[in-house]
């Protein structure tokens, strides 16, 4: 998405840019066009809760800086699947939630010092005019706060237990150690998972299904299956104890974009480090069946 101001007397005008719809993936010569010397502000998803693709985002965010726009990354998608570095993206904000990486339902915004000085908060007054106090009102969620605190301890100490980590390691160095094997375990999943459900008849995959693209995307597989509705393969999974999300999860746009928006939407399947090859193939057993 991208911000431009409107004619004088304020507002904004927002503008889209496309996406490739066989791929998945945003169409980045139109990225690049929609950015100009009036931009304000270019927002974009690291990842889409969608069709799983990974943007790039680091060219995007170059592309703002030489118009002098600010930019916003929405990594809620990605948080569970990389490791995210704010000062190698370069971006002025980046937000994202716990509950997407196995903590409580809170919300993280990043923000560049000299912004989250100058900007203007709309705040209650007895806040303090200084961050973080300006940016949150009233008292804190502090047991979600340490619930976020142990997620984060959890993946670090996935980089102990998996990744060659040390315990008296930094707890960067230790998410540095997870992620790499993280990544690597989910792109294996990525790749069973895909193979497998190609090999359904009537099964369509919404996004990037080549074997050299895995890096491109998270484990994240939205489906839709020829003769049935995405409801219709939530229940019969759900019948097997797994779990699976039908709909358009807030995707509005690709959805409509890609003509699913009043049939249903697609169903999406999401993988974790915690997942399996077996049930994978247990569940691409039951959508065949369906």
């Amino acid at each position: 998405m991208y911000i431009r101001p409107a004619a004088p007397g304020g507002g904004a005008r927002v503008r889209w840019a496309d996406v490739d719809v066989e791929s998945g993936t945003l169409d980045m010569e139109d990225v690049r066009r929609q950015i100009g010397p009036c931009t304000k502000m270019v927002a974009v998803g690291y990842a889409s809760n969608a069709t799983g693709t990974i943007n790039d985002v680091g060219r995007i965010i170059g592309w703002a800086g030489e118009v002098g726009a600010l930019t916003f990354v929405d990594a809620v998608q990605y948080a569970p699947h990389g490791l995210i570095d704010v000062r190698g993206l370069g971006c002025d904000f980046l937000a994202c939630s716990s509950y997407k990486f196995f903590g409580p339902h809170s919300g993280q915004l990043y923000g560049r010092r000299e912004h989250l000085e100058g900007l203007e908060a709309y705040r209650v007054r007895p806040a303090g005019d200084r961050p973080p106090d300006k940016w949150e009102t009233g008292t804190q969620n502090h047991e979600g706060m340490a619930g976020v605190t142990a997620a984060v301890d959890y993946l670090a100490g996935l980089g102990v237990a998996y990744g060659g980590a040390k315990p008296a390691d930094s707890r960067r160095r230790k998410l540095v150690a997870a992620w790499s094997v993280v990544g690597a375990y989910e792109r294996m999943l990525t790749e069973r998972l895909i193979t497998d459900l190609l090999s359904v008849p009537g099964i369509r995959i919404f996004g990037l299904t080549e074997r050299g693209d895995w890096d491109k995307r998270v484990a994240t597989v939205s489906l839709r299956k020829q003769g049935t509705t995405p409801e219709q393969l939530a229940r019969a999974l759900a019948e097997e104890n797994i779990f699976a999300w039908n709909g358009t999860f807030y995707a509005q746009a690709v959805s409509e974009r890609m003509g699913v928006e009043e049939s249903g939407g697609w169903l999406r399947l999401g993988l974790a480090h915690y997942n399996t090859v077996e049930e994978i193939e247990r569940c691409v057993r039951v959508l065949e069946g369906v």
